[in-house]
């Protein structure tokens, strides 16, 4: 899931957790233990207002053509699927009551809860789950991604090509009102974890068939399938969610979730300052002001999210493998771990961020290169053997243009400036940049596989489940839905090897009999693409942000699409 970078980010809680989330009377929140008695805040104080830092306004609330952080938290809250991420990362029934595979690993087998409805009480069947499904991977909703995560269902290439009309009848079934089959066209080790994503929510036929892509404009009067519905929408000011009365399972505790939004991402902390807001992400420059704050407002967490730079490989002179390199071993990552983000993110060279399974504790930075400093020699070298195999001088190279969204930060623009002083000292270049609104710049991102628009972006990803494969296959994989580098479908001279990687991925997604194995696939794979500079990752997020002690029951997780 694709995200701004440090400043834009928040731990969220699962919807899980969000149900047990309560406002409880401040004059309570000074004894920690867990013996001391806890006293609800009246139903009236049962809101909890927290910001979208750094946004503007929400994307979409369509699943099929949801890209970013925002949008999809907002949709974890309205909409169910058929099984969820838990609170630890795991996989758990949401709608279905119990599931299945067959013998052949092939067919998928899913029994619905008993009542299950829509929130405007219309029953929710089978037939609304394959519609859901079916629906995200029609050429006609033009999802930008879709295809890719449910790439395995058997006959998704044909639906997609328009050789088929639906999967409906063929790999999506539903032959009673509680049974939901789905057929992949081989093992897929990572599949269930794929189906947690948003593009497969359900969504309500009638409303769609009534208001067509508009549907979302009309969520009060129904469409929503899980714990909230959506009461009050006001472009560019917030979105305003209360509990869904026909959700079948448990009833959330809070009253009412505010969610305005703030361009500016550092102004929400002066917001929380003035009990505006009940959570608010924290500026570099007050950290050491809210760690002081009474009754442990502060927070940190380790986030599975990578921070990185993509060089696109179909724009000059980023087809070039030494000037790539060059381009990597000329930062200081730890420099701009500690002296702009001030330890509050943890400088890397990985892909696969720490405290994702297969993470690769031994894996080596570009150049063969151990830690996470500058090397401006090595780069300068790098640079200029290959600038003189693309017949460039730096007066005749293309002129770099590197894309961001800094969205009011202070500290993501003090980084820009550091990078953009370390390129200059170590490769004798300016970098000129562009900071651009950030849906402006998710629009971009997502349009620019088999593109040479943007040349080079800031961006960073969260994980969408606990799988290598949604950092690696899924990005850099052979025509997969987020390879906006572009990589293995270029004219590079090394093009060969970066399609041999994208097989070595294809193998160890299919890899169900040897997990050890799979892993060890993902990381040797993921050393080329270190090697490739496929990303130039710059740090693993962490989240510092502050909460009021009135709000209890928080559990945080490191999946930040998550709600709320």
């Amino acid at each position: 899931m694709q995200s701004g970078k440090k400043f834009a980010t928040k731990l969220l809680p699962t919807v899980f957790c969000l149900l047990s989330l309560l406002i409880v009377a401040c004059g309570n929140t000074g004894n920690n233990s867990p013996t001391a008695q806890i006293t609800k805040a009246s139903e009236d104080k049962q809101i909890l207002v927290r910001p979208y830092p750094g946004l503007a306004d929400l994307r979409t609330l369509d699943p099929p053509q949801t890209t970013d952080l925002y949008s999809a938290q907002s949709e974890y809250m309205i909409y169910a699927n058929l099984v969820i991420l838990g609170d630890k990362g795991e996989v758990v029934d949401m709608l279905a009551a119990s599931h299945n595979v067959s013998s052949d690993g092939l067919t998928w087998t899913f029994t619905l809860r008993d009542g299950l409805k829509f929130s405007d009480g219309t029953p929710i069947t089978s037939q609304d789950v394959v519609y859901s499904i079916d629906r995200s991977l029609q050429p006609a909703t033009k999802s930008p991604n879709a295809s890719y995560y449910m790439a395995r269902l058997k006959d998704v290439d044909k639906l997609v090509t328009n050789k088929v009309k639906t999967l409906i009848g063929d790999s999506l079934l539903a032959p009673d009102a509680k049974t939901v089959k789905i057929i992949t066209d081989k093992k897929v080790a990572y599949f269930l974890d794929a189906l947690t994503y948003q593009t497969n929510f359900l969504v309500e036929k009638k409303m769609i068939d009534k208001y067509g892509s508009k549907f979302t404009d009309h969520l009060l009067e129904g469409g929503c399938s899980g714990p909230w519905i959506v009461s009050n929408y006001v472009r560019g000011k917030e979105i305003d969610f209360i509990p869904n009365p026909n959700y079948f399972g448990k009833k959330p505790l809070l009253k009412k979730v505010v969610r305005p939004f703030y361009k500016e991402a550092d102004t929400t902390y002066s917001a929380y300052q003035v009990n505006q807001l009940d959570s608010a992400t924290i500026p570099t420059p007050k950290l050491n002001e809210a760690k002081a704050l009474p009754n442990n407002q502060y927070h940190k967490d380790l986030a599975l999210a990578i921070g990185y730079y993509t060089l696109n490989y179909l724009s000059k002179p980023f087809d070039n493998i030494k000037i790539r390199q060059a381009f990597d071993l000329a930062l200081d990552k730890d420099a701009i771990a500690n002296n702009v983000y001030k330890g509050t993110v943890l400088a890397t060279n990985h892909i696969v961020p720490q405290g994702m399974p297969g993470y690769f504790p031994d894996l080596k930075r570009a150049g063969s290169v151990t830690d996470t400093k500058a090397h401006p020699d090595l780069a300068k070298q790098l640079f200029e053997q290959g600038l003189k195999e693309e017949g460039f001088t730096r007066q005749t190279m293309p002129p770099i243009v590197m894309t961001v969204s800094t969205v009011g930060s202070a500290d993501a623009r003090n980084s820009l400036a550091a990078e953009q002083q370390m390129w200059q000292t170590a490769l004798g270049i300016s970098i000129k940049v562009d900071d651009i609104d950030f849906n402006k710049l998710d629009e971009e991102v997502t349009n620019n596989a088999g593109s040479s628009k943007l040349m080079a972006w800031s961006i960073a990803w969260i994980a969408d489940y606990p799988d290598p494969q949604n950092f690696t296959s899924i990005q850099f994989g052979n025509n997969a839905a987020n390879n906006k580098s572009n990589y293995g479908q270029n004219h590079a001279t090394d093009v060969d090897l970066q399609v041999a990687t994208q097989q070595l991925l294809e193998q160890a997604d299919a890899n169900t009999s040897n997990p050890t194995a799979r892993l060890q696939q993902y990381n040797k794979a993921e050393q080329q693409l270190v090697d490739d500079v496929a990303w130039l990752p710059m740090f693993q997020q962490t989240t510092e942000y502050v909460m009021k002690p009135c709000v209890t029951n928080y559990m945080s997780n490191a999946f930040k699409n998550k709600p709320l």
